[in-house]
């Protein structure tokens, strides 16, 4: 893939499989998130991707150093700074996201994100009322990547969504089930309130 140009420096995002390669030997949960969670979920490629997203909860983020190591990391200290982040150094709860490369001469390769836990539970970031068993979080494609479930993953990509996340959510939606649908829709109406996305998650009854 051909290095795009961002913030902070270039990209040239590890494949999935590299990111499985990396991160496959971790004795804890990690998934595959943004869009290539959609497409593992689709099993289909939907659209060329800027970056690769890996998805850990806070309470393991110091098993990407393990998963990384020689590599650099930095970690985004909001609203929009980033830092090296130290060896054995337990970033803040502010600190969602770290980004990472072979070297400093390297493009930039994989973002990592953390989300919220307590004790089994997943705890979104974004509302703290929400929450779900860990082992619940994602699945496992045909070629043993663990993804985000798409409904997580779009319940992310709704707070402010831009074009491509709009194209995800036409691309994924019909394949959700009753249940899957039932939880977005919950989701995004307590944590973001009305939104376009509902009209076509929640059944319309019909006209007279």
């Amino acid at each position: 893939m051909t290095p795009t140009c961002m913030p902070w420096g270039a990209w040239d995002s590890a494949t999935p499989a590299e990111v499985a390669s990396l991160f496959g030997s971790l004795h804890v949960p990690w998934w595959l998130a943004g869009g290539y969670a959609i497409e593992l979920a689709l099993e289909r490629r939907l659209r060329e991707h800027a970056d690769i997203d890996v998805l850990l909860l806070r309470r393991d983020q110091l098993a990407v150093q393990d998963a990384l190591a020689g590599w650099e990391w930095w970690a985004a200290d909001p609203p929009g700074r980033l830092r090296p982040w130290r060896p054995g150094e337990r970033l803040p709860d502010g600190v969602h996201d770290i980004w990472c490369r072979p070297g400093a001469d390297e493009p930039w390769r994989i973002q990592v994100m953390l989300d919220e836990s307590v004790g089994d539970d997943w705890v979104s970031q974004r509302n703290p009322h929400l929450r779900r068993p860990v082992t619940t979080l994602g699945h496992t494609s045909s070629d043993g990547i663990p993804y985000l479930a798409p409904e997580i993953q779009l319940f992310y990509k709704a707070k402010e969504p831009r074009p491509k996340d709009d194209a995800d959510f036409a691309a994924a939606q019909p394949m959700l089930s009753t249940g899957q649908r039932r939880w977005l829709a919950d989701a995004i109406s307590d944590t973001y309130g009305h939104h376009p996305w509902l009209q076509q998650l929640l059944p319309q009854p019909p006209s007279d």
